[in-house]
């Protein structure tokens, strides 16, 4: 009889579970901002970039269109980010950042420096540089493959 597949020990299992427990101290150390990790990016990536249309952003923050167009949706509601047709396209839609989502993206920012030293937390500082690096080589090299 064949043994199973040992998920444990497989990359993408390990990812997920990473990815899980990075969500999980994210909404531990924002509670009370009512933001997700994918809404903070947006936030942040239209600090960067204002006025910028929404498929650019999705692909800023990695998102595809109906993830981003579902997130945006729930920060417009809540007023922390305003949404208009481009004049000279109508069919494409540009974001600002308001100064309400502006202030709670600075305000988070603490919380979300505490997120990354948690994360980061089990492993030293070499370890740290070593993980980033590795993790920046593998986004990047299937990045480079689509």
């Amino acid at each position: 009889m064949a043994k199973s597949f040992n998920f444990l020990q497989a990359p993408g299992h390990l990812i997920r579970r990473s990815h899980q427990i990075s969500v999980g101290i994210f909404m531990e150390e924002t509670t009370g901002f009512d933001v997700t990790p994918v809404q903070f990016a947006i936030l942040n990536a239209l600090i960067e970039t204002p006025g910028a249309d929404q498929i650019t952003l999705a692909g800023r923050v990695a998102l595809d269109a109906a993830t981003s167009g579902s997130a945006i949706g729930r920060l417009e509601a809540k007023g922390w980010v305003r949404r208009e047709a481009d004049q000279l396209d109508k069919r494409r839609k540009l974001l600002w950042i308001t100064p309400e989502g502006a202030q709670l993206a600075q305000q988070m920012k603490q919380a979300v420096n505490r997120v990354q030293t948690r994360i980061m937390s089990p492993l030293t500082a070499t370890e740290r540089e070593q993980l980033m690096s590795l993790l920046d080589k593998l986004v990047a090299g299937h990045e480079a493959a689509q």
